[in-house]
């Protein structure tokens, strides 16, 4: 166990900050993708202190991960990292990027509408960076047999929501990915699934229009009358990526307490 790490894209707040403390709980080492600014910095500096203290390693990149450059350097320090470990390997990669544009398709005002940079951007970052960061830690074999990649999507992969259109592309398309990578991967004993949790307070959600009201709307239709919580994906995880079973890959967990099922 000493020797594996998870590498966590998106790692200093909400799923994978939850999903990173877990792990570290269990003895994996955190490799930790984060994009943060000075003000936030105190926050990331006191997680990476948190997880140290549960005895394994920490080791965090300030970089925005759907930079090719920043990716490749990033890899390399990771190379690096492991020439000292004996068998080291990349057990768990978790893909939780939430950045992306919140506009409308259609504005009578067209400054406002979303643009071709903007909607590109939303779908690299929150989808096609998982199949970059995936192609290169495989072709290094830095993740081998048993490993497991989850990414994170959402209900807006398939649903309508005032100023997501371009988030809801983008889930859309992770899902593609997820299904795609994991029919090829799975000659290399590698697992890939898609993680639908339910509605979470987390700063992504808290950016968008209207949040309280998609809150207040889950809390009525869940029947555990709550809101998914970020430890509730990292208990799942926690659960089942020890299992050698290449068995479950390729789909879509629901992780939301019932949530999905009613329509109250």
């Amino acid at each position: 166990m000493k020797n594996n790490y998870a590498l966590i894209l998106g790692a200093s707040s909400g799923f994978g900050k939850a999903i990173s403390l877990a792990l570290s709980r269990d003895g994996i080492n955190i490799l930790g993708i984060h994009l943060d600014r000075a003000i936030t910095m105190p926050e990331v500096k006191c997680t990476i202190k948190e997880i140290k203290s549960n005895g394994v390693e920490a080791h965090f990149f300030n970089i925005n991960a759907a930079d090719p450059i920043k990716r490749k350097e990033t890899l390399n320090s990771i190379e690096n990292i492991f020439k000292t470990k004996i068998n080291p390997r990349i057990k768990v990669l978790v893909h939780s990027l939430a950045f992306g544009t919140l506009r409308n398709f259609i504005e009578e005002e067209v400054s406002k509408a979303i643009n071709q940079k903007q909607l590109e951007m939303t779908i690299d970052v929150m989808a096609n960076s998982l199949v970059y960061w995936t192609q290169d830690i495989v072709h290094r074999k830095l993740m081998k047999s048993g490993g497991k990649i989850y990414a994170m999507t959402s209900s807006g992969s398939g649903r309508v929501i005032n100023y997501y259109g371009a988030v809801s592309a983008a889930k859309a398309c992770l899902e593609s990915h997820i299904r795609q990578l994991a029919f090829e991967l799975a000659g290399k004993g590698i697992t890939v699934n898609a993680i639908l949790a339910g509605v979470t307070e987390t700063p992504a959600l808290k950016k968008i229009p209207n949040s309280e009201i998609i809150m207040q709307n889950a809390l009525r239709r869940n029947p555990q009358k709550r809101l998914t919580r970020p430890e509730d994906i990292a208990d799942f995880i926690l659960e089942i990526y020890k299992s050698e079973t290449s068995w479950m890959t390729g789909s879509i967990i629901h992780l939301d307490g019932g949530e999905s099922i009613t329509e109250l």
